[in-house]
């Protein structure tokens, strides 16, 4: 029979990955988890991805994918959809595969789910945490609902053997909320032959309206409330009235798209870009502006950084783990326009203060690469599989699950 791990090497070597978004629409998260995924693979350990699909896949993702029963959220977050469980068919095919580990993205429906499975079959389940689904209430009149999102958070992580946390802020935050017994760092990386600031493309500002002498402000994301679009174009208004000269560039889509682009009507809308159009658009701006307090990361902050963009972004979970204010950028109080206005000017009139934070953006992030940051995830799962040495399958032949569903 086959072990479920190689008793000289506690690694896994099958793994199921739940998550309520894995391929329809791209995020931080999505990009964190298919990275994930390949990098497993390249190391010879087989995934299965349980996920709610839809009609049309936003980009081609990374290994097997089972698709899982699921509804679209209701009102303004209709593009993620929420999964139903586990049917029938899906237990036997995680049966069949017999994981040496569950990895749970979510604490959703089909998180809940396959935690119980886990538990029942005696298969180690980990989780890892990607956004802070307990401050999104703040943004849709929904704030009573804080508390009780938290403590629900709170159970599901507490049954998970390590709950994984991008940055060391986040697990401090964590922790004082007392929300799991093992938080571990698991932090994010980034390509920087992708992401460089020899992406910078002067064509490609002239031809969206950009000027050679334009300072440009970029916004890269979902346009959705939650990531700080009321605090971005109030504090670009505020620029305004102050006469400051600058350009906004806004990178992404989403329910708030045609809201936001009321706010701001002189602004360069790209739409949705990945791949090597992400990374010119960065290049060729020259302040990054992340006003949002629901990052548990910031990846589009470090990927602006890779491409030697200082950013100026609000103190809160994420930002606070990359930004060195007044080295690389500057953390400002959540929601203080004015604040948020004042260092924005600094680095739109002092190109001589942009010029050596734009250098210390491209020193910071050239440590931060994938592998690094996975082969240690690699570690932390084997130390939840040793935890489990009697464990063995029973029942279900293994079934070879290469062919995508």
């Amino acid at each position: 029979m086959d072990m479920p791990f190689d008793t000289h090497n506690l690694r896994p070597k099958r793994i199921a990955l739940f998550s309520g978004n894995y391929n329809y629409v791209m995020d931080g998260p999505v990009r964190a988890l298919n990275t994930l995924v390949g990098f497993l693979e390249e190391q010879g350990i087989e995934v299965l991805v349980f996920a709610p699909t839809a009609k049309k896949a936003a980009f081609r993702h990374k290994g097997t994918l089972v698709s899982i029963p699921s509804i679209a959220l209701p009102g303004s977050r209709s593009e993620y959809r929420l999964g139903l469980g586990l049917p029938r068919r899906v237990k036997r095919q995680l049966e069949a595969f017999q994981p040496d580990l569950v990895h749970l993205a979510a604490p959703d429906i089909l998180g809940w789910r396959a935690l119980s499975w886990a538990k029942k079959h005696k298969v180690p389940a980990v989780a890892s945490f990607h956004t802070r689904f307990d401050t999104y209430g703040r943004y849709y009149h929904l704030g009573w609902l804080e508390k009780y999102v938290t403590a629900l958070m709170r159970k599901f992580y507490h049954r998970c053997e390590q709950v994984y946390v991008p940055s060391e802020c986040m697990k401090e935050i964590l922790a004082e909320q007392d929300m799991a017994p093992d938080l571990r760092i698991w932090s994010r990386g980034v390509d920087t032959e992708q992401f460089n600031p020899g992406r910078r493309d002067t064509k490609w500002r002239r031809e969206n309206g950009i000027a050679d002498g334009d300072v440009v402000i970029s916004f890269v994301g979902r346009l959705v409330l939650e990531k700080g679009l009321g605090v971005f174009a109030d504090t670009l208004d505020e620029l305004k009235r102050r006469g400051v000269p600058y350009k906004a560039l806004i990178v992404g889509d989403g329910p708030e798209r045609e809201r936001f682009g009321e706010r701001l009507p002189e602004a360069v809308f790209t739409g949705y870009l990945q791949g090597d159009a992400l990374a010119r658009a960065y290049a060729s701006s020259d302040i990054f502006f992340n006003a949002s307090i629901t990052e548990t990361f910031g990846n589009v902050t470090l990927e602006a950084m890779a491409c030697a963009v200082p950013a100026v972004c609000a103190d809160a979970t994420g930002s606070r783990s990359l930004v060195s204010s007044g080295e690389n950028g500057y953390l400002v109080e959540p929601g203080n326009i004015t604040a948020f206005a004042d260092r924005l000017q600094t680095l739109i009139t002092d190109t001589a203060l942009r010029e050596t934070m734009s250098a210390t953006c491209l020193a910071m992030s050239a440590d931060r690469t994938w592998d690094a940051v996975l082969n240690r995830l690699l570690e932390n799962y084997g130390e939840a599989v040793a935890k489990y040495p009697d464990r063995a399958w029973k029942g279900a032949q293994r079934q070879d699950f290469s062919a995508a569903e």
